[in-house]
């Protein structure tokens, strides 16, 4: 059903107000609202947001079904306030042609709880030597809009030279995974004294830095869109700051687990909080919520990365890298912006939603919530409190470092396009 009236909401957190949605669409907001023959949601007096859009989740199918698949990643967007995904390229088989992004679009529409957008590779098989097939992705039925080699960095400057030239001339937009793997080698975990005393190689800030520099310079010259994936470093920001100030278009994402998380949770030698970028420094995160409320960190993306058991519950150096984020975004998001005073809750629409759309090109999501626009919205008691328990959580794998941790805020509902597809916490088929 895509007609519904919505009582007793606050927009931005602001006045509450009842919203009408016709075909879809608001078609008044007012208080005192009536309809007959239309569903009903009534609000309670929660926030109402647009529906958030994420630029970088790891879905796993094809290939890697066992962790997770396009429907349970659905499930988990939905549940997390999420109307939006774009799901990046490394799998099995690799999303570098015109048939496997089609697939994933496809099933994303099946699914029908969340828009899946395919993120097409860069490079054929993400070995970084050649250019994958971009144009043909671009004009396939999966409307591909962004290219990443994300897990691998695009390393060799004159291939990123090329894939920038071509995402100008195809208006699209090219996201790094920015790691200098000659530095970083077999890291594990931040270089400093915590991965010292721990006795685990050290995956220096640097690696991420200098590839930042690099690619924002051949992006100025190619006029491209650039991504930076998963900022991590407090150096990285000076570098975007510089470069968005020369015009250069560029635009930056931080992870909920790098605005909360730092090394020091690596002294158990917990698999499950072993990701890449690694988790750095209290200054690094402090650094990251300065500058997502800034503005020089343009969005917040999950890197949503779940792991089947055997590839998280093994010895450090074996497990595979990567968190579940998708559930738990917009809680740690109000626990360390919104809670501190950084960002109110238009800010958080802006870096959840609005921009993250922008960036993805997506014209019907991040929209205001205003009559005429599409009734897409994620509505959030700000006030909740829950504690996180993987196993409860909808993805397939149960990989989340918020293990027993108590976070505020809940997504009561998730609204697409004026149909519920979450609901008090179930997905609403």
């Amino acid at each position: 059903m895509t007609d519904l009236l919505i009582t007793n909401a606050k927009p931005y957190g602001e006045e509450a107000v009842d919203l009408l949605v016709r075909d879809g669409v608001v078609a008044e907001i007012g208080t005192g609202l009536t309809a007959e023959g239309v569903g009903t949601l009534d609000a309670g007096g929660h926030v109402l947001l647009p529906g958030l859009v994420d630029l970088h989740v790891h879905l796993r199918e094809p290939g890697g079904e066992e962790s997770e698949t396009i429907e349970t990643g659905s499930h988990a967007a939905a549940l997390g306030g999420f109307t939006a995904v774009f799901a990046m390229p490394n799998t099995d088989p690799v999303a570098d042609t015109a048939v496997v992004v089609e697939h994933v679009r496809r099933r994303g529409e099946e699914v029908g709880l969340v828009d899946v957008h395919p993120v097409g590779a860069v490079t054929t098989g993400l070995r970084g030597e050649k250019l994958a097939e971009l144009g043909t992705m671009v004009s396939s039925a999966a409307q591909v809009r962004m290219f990443s080699d994300d897990g691998r960095c695009v390393n060799d400057p004159l291939i990123m030279r090329r894939a920038l030239e071509y995402a100008s001339a195809l208006d699209v937009v090219i996201a790094q995974h920015a790691e200098d793997h000659r530095l970083t080698g077999g890291a594990q975990a931040h270089e400093g004294a915590i991965a010292s005393r721990l006795g685990l190689a050290g995956w220096p800030a640097t690696a991420e830095e200098t590839v930042i520099a690099r690619d924002v310079a051949l992006a100025r010259e190619a006029g491209a869109a650039l991504h930076v994936c998963h900022v991590s470093s407090l150096h990285s920001i000076a570098v975007l700051r510089a470069a968005k100030a020369q015009g250069v278009r560029v635009s930056a994402e931080v992870t909920p687990h790098h605005l909360l998380l730092t090394d020091g949770r690596l002294t158990g030698y917990d698999p499950v909080n072993k990701v890449n970028p690694p988790l750095r420094t209290g200054a690094d995160t402090q650094a990251m919520r300065e500058a997502l409320a800034e503005g020089v960190i343009d969005v917040v993306a999950t890197d949503h990365a779940p792991h089947a058991s055997q590839y998280k519950d093994t010895e450090w150096a074996a497990a595979k890298p990567g968190m579940l984020g998708l559930q738990t975004a917009l809680s740690v998001v109000i626990h360390t912006m919104v809670e501190p005073g950084l960002l109110d809750w238009h800010g958080v629409a802006q870096v959840m939603s609005e921009r993250p759309a922008e960036i993805g090109n997506l014209p019907d999501q991040g929209r205001p919530i205003a009559v005429g626009e599409p009734a897409t919205f994620a509505l959030v008691d700000p006030d909740a409190q829950w504690t996180v328990r993987g196993a409860a959580l909808a993805s397939r794998a149960a990989n989340t470092p918020y293990e027993g941790m108590r976070l505020p805020g809940a997504v009561v509902a998730t609204v697409l396009r004026g149909r519920i597809t979450a609901r008090d916490g179930k997905v609403v088929a």
